[in-house]
């Protein structure tokens, strides 16, 4: 079988140019998060039904919807790449076992051994970015940093997706702390693609962990008008603009980005509806109404009860089970989580060690048995990260736990934990608000007059 270089220089074993050209355009669309990633694989799998690399991209876009209806379509691709793989190369026999452990459930081998093949092919960016994509899911922020940094001394601006590697990058070390370096690569990844919705978002996360809310609009508005291409990640910069809302107090703003951009169509997929379910409960949160918004995202939920493909998506499902779902559905729900955790893959080690916790927190929440969501979500919080999403999409669960040691009259803990956001988010009003009450009800009435004073000033 011949084989062809593509954009980057890489072997690709193909019958056809065709199936590379395809490859090339896909891997282009799949970095800028376009609506046609997919499509544009179609024409080199016409040409080559038995590409092998082809149809492993094909099957790790189906691993990447995160739904588990789509695994046998994923197993299906893997098949296609199995039964031709003894003719490809060795990258593309390492990325055929990858696909191979994902579907298996071993989402960590899989990324092992993307990782693998990094040191050879530091320009395999489905590679790095998949590879990414699971130390993202597990938490660790700097392996995804260092994972990158290991590969940047093969890319320049001659390299074809620079621009997206950089952003990538910039997101990375947001994630690990260093704020400085994220904002000035994610800036330079948005000069260079004016339509790079990561880059942008990675900026955007920079300026939510420093209190940059007014800077957070303006970056996300002057720029949406260059996402009409882009899928539905666009909908989690939505949902961050309305965090910024949420920061300021701006409760209506933040619900009306509800209604107008972060759910303006009902989906099943995960992410969509674990933007939505915390927005919705941060609202509730401080007290805000939201209405009958709940019923859509539970029936969607209710479809995904023994999905289990993220722990993190499965948080997300239990928040709007346990506001709307219809009678016996969140039982239903933590007892499959139960059943799951029992299991082998990677992700229920992951429900064992924070996620039952975390979703039996929830549900207590919700049901106002505030004593034991404050024993559950406080015994899923040393293993939290392993739960994975970003910080800023974990917060949720912070804000929970503290306000439901708060309502368990837990005055140390609630005081303990009120202190901690004060610290790490000065500049959040709702959050001194809360320290105040805290530290009243703990018999420090000066120190909370301070801390009112503090709430108060902010507000203004």
């Amino acid at each position: 079988m011949p084989t062809f270089r593509d954009s980057r220089g890489l072997a690709v074993t193909a019958a056809d140019p065709t199936a590379v050209e395809a490859i090339d355009a896909s891997i282009a669309a799949f970095l800028a998060f376009r609506l046609d990633t997919g499509d544009r694989l179609k024409p080199g799998l016409a040409a080559d039904p038995a590409c092998v690399f082809a149809n492993v991209l094909r099957g790790c876009y189906m691993m990447l919807m995160g739904n588990r209806t789509l695994v046998p379509r994923a197993a299906k691709s893997l098949a296609a790449a199995e039964a031709a793989a003894a003719g490809a190369t060795a990258r593309e026999q390492a990325h055929v076992a990858a696909l191979a452990a994902w579907v298996g459930g071993d989402f960590a081998g899989a990324v092992r051994r993307w990782e693998a093949i990094l040191p050879e092919h530091p320009r395999d960016v489905i590679a790095m970015r998949l590879a990414n994509f699971g130390h993202f899911y597990f938490g660790d922020a700097e392996a995804m940093r260092a994972s990158f940094a290991r590969c940047l001394h093969a890319w320049d601006e001659s390299v074809p997706g620079y621009g997206f590697m950089l952003g990538a990058y910039a997101f990375a070390q947001e994630e690990a702390g260093d704020y400085a370096a994220a904002e000035r690569d994610g800036r330079q990844a948005v000069e260079i693609h004016p339509h790079d919705v990561w880059a942008t978002h990675a900026v955007a996360h920079v300026m939510e962990m420093q209190g940059r809310a007014d800077e957070g609009v303006a970056w996300i508005t002057g720029l949406e008008g260059n996402f009409g291409d882009c899928h539905n990640f666009t909908n989690h910069l939505w949902w961050h603009r309305a965090l910024f809302h949420w920061d300021r107090g701006r409760h209506d703003a933040a619900l009306d980005l509800y209604d107008r951009q972060v759910r303006t169509e009902s989906t099943d997929d995960s992410l969509d509806i674990a933007n939505a379910a915390s927005l919705l409960w941060r609202l509730e949160l401080a007290g805000i109404p939201v209405g009958e918004r709940w019923a859509e995202l539970a029936a969607r939920a209710a479809e995904r009860i023994d999905d289990h493909m993220l722990v993190f998506a499965d948080a997300h499902f239990a928040m709007a089970l346990a506001a709307a779902g219809a009678p016996g559905d969140a039982a239903r729900f933590a007892a499959s989580c139960g059943t799951y955790a029992g299991g082998s893959e990677t992700e229920s080690t992951v429900m064992r060690e924070a996620g039952l916790d975390l979703v039996a927190g929830i549900l207590a929440f919700r049901a106002g048995d505030y004593g034991t969501a404050t024993d559950r979500l406080t015994a899923a919080r040393p293993n939290l990260r392993r739960i994975g999403g970003s910080r800023a999409q974990r917060d949720v669960f912070e804000q929970t736990l503290a306000l439901a040691a708060m309502r368990a009259g837990r005055w140390p803990l609630a005081r303990a934990l009120w202190s901690e956001r004060t610290h790490a988010k000065p500049w959040c009003a709702w959050s001194w608000g809360h320290f105040a009450d805290s530290l009243s009800a703990a018999g420090d009435p000066i120190a909370a007059s301070g801390a009112r004073a503090r709430a108060v000033a902010i507000a203004a």
